[in-house]
């Protein structure tokens, strides 16, 4: 762009214009075409333009130069603003003296809350010098990255719908300065916030670094001196209701400079009171606060110029800092925001390093106190709430009793457990059970081989016919001696026929009553030998059974014979048993690293149904205690046996 004049490149757009309700909306805007027309400015204006140092200046002077680069533009109007409050204000006008800027208020209004480019047909107010012109209303949004910043409406007289669409193509080319301007000062702040970030984190990784609190308060101060070019930097905590001066930058015995601790104290005391950051002197502009104690500040110890800044967290003030330099380098408002935004972040890690200083005693008296005022105090609602739901709880199990029970295993065993044996040395023939298996009393398990003993019987007959026959012949001879000795091999052969005959009998192992097997040897033995008085079956009656339950040592002193209780069988959940306790016995079984006692019992249901064997769970009813008691008996027994192992 040459001053004074020159040849402009600048794009048209086709504007897809509806109208409704008298007003044009601009719906769609696509590049067509690229045009030239010459346009002579006043050199003054661009360069005042080009050199505008604020916001305002800037909007004026691109207003302007909006207005003379559209043909017969008559005023025009710039407003900006913030879409989160929904409140805009006029930064600039053209011209700057005359005209009526009232008439683009609405369309300036209707097109931030549309955001979209709108065309209005307004009044002709004086009588037009030509007669196919009428006066019109043109307003563009500035969007950058679908936000608001504001809007443009500049009144122009046309004739054509051609040339209203080039004002709207020449306000849109035109927003993108004002793009240029937003983006300038969004990078501008964001520098200064990545600065003051960086500055923060450096001054926190310092501050942890610090073992001490002291130690952690001397660092912060001297960087934030240093940083500020302060003389000075004091650092206080809230103590009750007054600050006290913890650290002063570039000076480490602080408790020996008293009067001047004590001069920076009652100042940081006005700042708190007040509640309010205190810059003295006080800017001309800025709201009335007491600053006596930082006006004898600064005549007593010749700081210039002092800010000093109350910290506010965790719902209370925690202390303050005071920054003391030369009259000549006054407090900017960079700097104090600075200076906010630093203690924001770093106060309550200095506050946290304070509290882990202190002793023990102190901090388990902070802890009560808080937790005091927060059931006490008027907040945390819920606190209290479960604090008196707790209340309830335990005054209610500590007066409501129940039932004491000792819960132990249980499992079920046969009153009468019954060992059947071999009744001599032999040869299994054939069996009739086995283990699971209900048998009838005299019913036959199973079968020795007996052809061994019958021809030990048939001898035995044959020598005893024998001894009959020579018996009788020693008589007739009257061989009284003869006739003896044959009588005793008679008898002897007799007794061993007697037995062969015993033997067969018993070969048949038959049931000595009506039971169940619960245990079977002879499985794959068919024909195999079997040793006298090996066992061959075991068994138990259907009709009496007996619960044996393991109880904890820790529970056993509780039991007595003849107590009921119930048992719930893992075969039948759903149907308990009552037993009675019959025997205690004093023999402990190890299992699982604790110790149990055998308690036996007697079930009262009929018993057709039960199976030994069979487990479940069975609680012994003791007495009636108080809940509390019950429930707590467990952890009151440790902790009786833990003090004890402990107690001198």
């Amino acid at each position: 762009m040459k001053s004074g004049g020159g040849l402009y490149a600048f794009a048209f757009w086709w504007l897809d214009i509806t109208v409704t309700k008298g007003v044009i909306r601009v719906q769609q805007i696509a590049t067509k075409k690229s045009a030239g027309s010459e346009c002579h400015i006043n050199p003054a204006l661009w360069d005042r333009f080009s050199k505008a140092e604020t916001r305002e200046a800037y909007c004026r002077a691109w207003l302007a130069l909006q207005c003379v680069l559209i043909s017969k533009a008559v005023q025009g109007v710039i407003v900006l603003g913030e879409a989160e409050s929904g409140s805009y204000s006029p930064v600039g006008k053209w011209p700057e003296t005359g005209k009526n800027p009232e008439r683009l208020a609405d369309i300036t209004l209707r097109v931030c809350e549309d955001r979209c480019g709108l065309l209005e047909t307004l009044d002709e107010s004086d009588e037009p010098a030509d007669p196919r012109c009428h006066p019109y209303a043109i307003a563009y949004p500035i969007l950058i990255d679908d936000r608001l910043y504001g809007a443009v409406a500049v009144e122009v007289v046309a004739a054509s719908e051609t040339q209203l669409k080039d004002v709207m193509a020449h306000l849109q080319w035109g927003v993108s300065w004002m793009e240029l301007l937003f983006r300038r000062q969004q990078a501008r702040e964001d520098r200064e916030v990545r600065a003051r970030l960086k500055t923060a984190v450096d001054m926190m990784a310092g501050v942890l670094s610090e073992k001490t609190c002291d130690s952690a308060c001397m660092t912060f101060v001297t960087e934030m001196a240093t940083q500020l070019s302060c003389d000075r930097v004091s650092l206080s905590f809230l103590d009750k209701t007054h600050a006290r001066v913890q650290t002063i930058s570039h000076s480490a015995q602080v408790r020996k400079r008293m009067n001047l601790v004590r001069a920076i104290g009652q100042a940081m005391d006005e700042a708190i009171l007040q509640r309010r950051d205190i810059v003295f002197p006080p800017p001309s502009d800025a709201d009335v606060l007491i600053v006596r104690q930082h006006k004898a500040l600064a005549d007593q110890y010749g700081a210039g110029s002092i800010f000093t800044l109350p910290v506010y967290g965790e719902d209370r003030h925690l202390g303050a800092l005071t920054f003391e330099r030369s009259a000549e380098k006054p407090f900017t408002t960079e700097e104090m925001s600075f200076c906010r935004s630093v203690a924001v972040l770093l106060f309550p890690v200095l506050e946290a390093k304070r509290r882990e200083d202190r002793l023990l005693i102190f901090k388990v008296k902070d802890a009560i106190k808080d937790q005091v005022v927060d059931l006490f105090g008027p907040d945390h609602t819920g606190r209290k709430l479960l604090l008196v739901l707790l209340l309830s709880v335990a005054i209610f199990f500590s007066l409501k009793t129940g039932d004491y029970r000792i819960s132990a295993d249980t499992v079920l065993e046969g009153a009468i457990r019954r060992v059947v044996v071999a009744p001599f040395d032999g040869y299994m023939k054939e069996t009739n059970v086995k283990a699971g298996d209900v048998v009838a009393e005299g019913a036959i398990m199973c079968i020795l081989d007996d052809r061994d003993l019958r021809l030990d019987r048939l001898t035995w007959l044959s020598k005893r016919s024998q001894y009959q026959k020579q018996y009788q012949e020693a008589m007739a001879r009257h061989n009284r001696a003869e006739a003896s000795i044959i009588k005793t091999q008679l008898d002897q052969a007799s007794a061993k026929f007697d037995l062969a005959d015993s033997q067969i009998e018993r070969t048949r192992i038959t049931a000595p009553f009506e039971g169940i097997v619960i245990q079977d040897n002879l499985a794959h033995r068919m024909g195999g030998s079997v040793a006298k008085g090996e066992v061959l079956f075991e068994l138990m009656p259907l009709d009496a059974y007996r619960i044996v339950l393991a109880v904890d040592e820790r529970r056993i002193a509780d039991v007595r014979v003849h107590q009921r209780g119930r048992m719930i069988l893992s075969a039948f959940p759903t149907e308990p048993i009552d037993f009675v306790v019959e025997k205690i016995t004093p023999i402990t079984i190890a299992r699982e690293g604790l110790n149990f006692f055998r308690v036996e019992a007697i079930p009262d249901t009929d018993p057709v149904r039960l199976r030994p064997g069979m487990e479940g769970v069975g609680k012994i009813d003791v007495d009636r205690r108080n809940l509390f008691s019950i429930w707590t008996r467990g952890f009151r027994e440790w902790f009786t046996l833990w003090l004890w192992s402990w107690w001198p």
